[in-house]
């Protein structure tokens, strides 16, 4: 299997996006959407100050510095790819993608108008890294925020292994 790629640019709408197995999703967040233990789209205090990035079944909310037009690349591999050297910071986590079907949207983005991709089902190693880069060539709200490219990389795994840092940023990082 060749690696596979998806470039995108999407609205970072309250300074996140989403990628999502929704179908399995939509059916736990139906059942949890009310727990007020669960912080909405993972997003826990340490998620937004620390991680960058929140956890949900078969969710990944990728936290952006900027709430306007950012630039993601989105590549399954085979097993886990060298880390990006440039990046600021990186962060793993677990995705559960059980249909094999991952949808990117945000607040402002619904899933069936976004990008999406096939991914092998089951579950996945996720990592986040964000790498300083230049503004995207869009029309934008031209907001505060640094710039960075949204690098997410997929593999397959057979063990659980929770969130890991493996380069924290700098904090505060937004702005």
């Amino acid at each position: 299997m060749a690696d596979t790629s998806l470039k995108f640019l999407i609205d970072a709408d309250h300074g996140q996006f989403y990628v999502q197995d929704i179908e399995p999703y939509d059916a736990w967040s139906a059942e949890h959407a009310m727990d007020p233990d669960l912080p909405p789209a993972g997003w826990t205090e340490e998620a937004v100050q620390v991680h960058r990035i929140g956890v949900e079944p078969h969710s990944i909310s990728v936290g952006t510095a900027r709430d306007d037009m950012v630039e993601s690349l989105i590549t399954v591999h085979e097993s886990a790819p060298m880390a990006e050297p440039t990046a600021e910071h990186i962060v793993e986590a677990d995705l559960d993608a059980s249909t094999g079907q991952l949808a990117v949207s945000s607040p402002g983005v619904l899933p069936e108008d976004g990008p999406s991709m096939t991914v092998p089902s089951g579950l996945l190693r996720v990592r986040v890294s964000y790498i300083p880069s230049e503004p995207p060539a869009v029309d934008s709200n031209g907001g505060a925020g640094d710039h960075f490219l949204y690098q997410i990389d997929l593999w397959p795994t057979n063990q659980a292994c929770g969130l890991a840092i493996l380069k924290q940023g700098p904090n505060p990082w937004a702005g």
